[in-house]
Order: C-alpha cells, then sequence, then structure tokens
C-alpha cells in the first residue's frame, strides 16, 4: 500500500509548555513516520504568507502575532491515509470540541492557542512542507 505525507507543526504554545516529547511521542506511537523535523521560528513574513488564505478575516492579526510569538516544531509525517489519519489524531481546533485522547484535547489551552497544525488535504500538504522544507532536507 502506498504512504502518504501530511504536514504538522507544534505551535508556539505546545513549544514554550514543553509538550515537545510528548507530541512526538503520541504521534510516533500513532505510527507516523517522521521524515523531517526541525525547531525554527517563523517571522511575521513568514507567517503572514503561510496563513495567507486568512488574511481578510478578523483573526489574521492575533494569529500573526501568536505564530512569531516563540518558537515552532515542524515536521513532515508519512503513513498511509496520513492527511485524514492526522487530523483525527489532532482533534477539533476547539479543544473543548475535540475527542478524548487526541493531541488537542490533550494539549490545546483554547480555540486560539490549539497546539499544533495539520494540513488538510494531499495538496495543502504538500504546499506546506515545501514553505518550511527544502528538498535535501525530505527523506
Amino acid at each position: 500500500m502506498a504512504t502518504h505525507r501530511t504536514f504538522t507543526m507544534l505551535k508556539p504554545d505546545a513549544v514554550e509548555k514543553g509538550h515537545i516529547g510528548a507530541i512526538l511521542e503520541k504521534i510516533s506511537a500513532s505510527g507516523f513516520k517522521i521524515v523531517a523535523m526541525k525547531l525554527t521560528q517563523m517571522t511575521q513574513a513568514d507567517a503572514e504568507t503561510f496563513y495567507a488564505i486568512h488574511k481578510e478575516r478578523p483573526f489574521f492579526p492575533e494569529l500573526v502575532t501568536y505564530m512569531t510569538r516563540g518558537p515552532i516544531v515542524a515536521a513532515i509525517l508519512e503513513k498511509e491515509n496520513a492527511v485524514a489519519d492526522f487530523r483525527t489524531l489532532i482533534g477539533a481546533t476547539n479543544p473543548a470540541d475535540a475527542a478524548d485522547g487526541t493531541i488537542r484535547k490533550l494539549y490545546a489551552a483554547s480555540i486560539s492557542e490549539n497546539a499544533v497544525h495539520g494540513s488538510d488535504s494531499d495538496e495543502n500538504a504538500a504546499i506546506e512542507g515545501a514553505f518550511h522544507f527544502s528538498g535535501r532536507e525530505q527523506f
């Protein structure tokens, strides 16, 4: 069976609270292979570009400020049905609505500080992965 890739980002709140190891362990225990990963920090221009789809939304300035306030962990994950399986693993955007045992239920504080990003389609996974990683950084 073919494997697929998805992109994830552990957001500044998860990094600040020291949840990197626990979240990566949950990802690994769920059958995902990490094929690229790095600790980095988004600039304002990076965040504005990455979240350009939300540019006209009222929360956009707050989102950019949040995503640039501290380091993130960017990663490309591989698994059969990667996008859908990872979306299930992370849970609903609002942690109050997330299923028990999901990453957001366990580690997110609010809808705006929701610990982790997961691509919503194979196409976006490729775009988002390429945004954060050069071809030589992906294995």
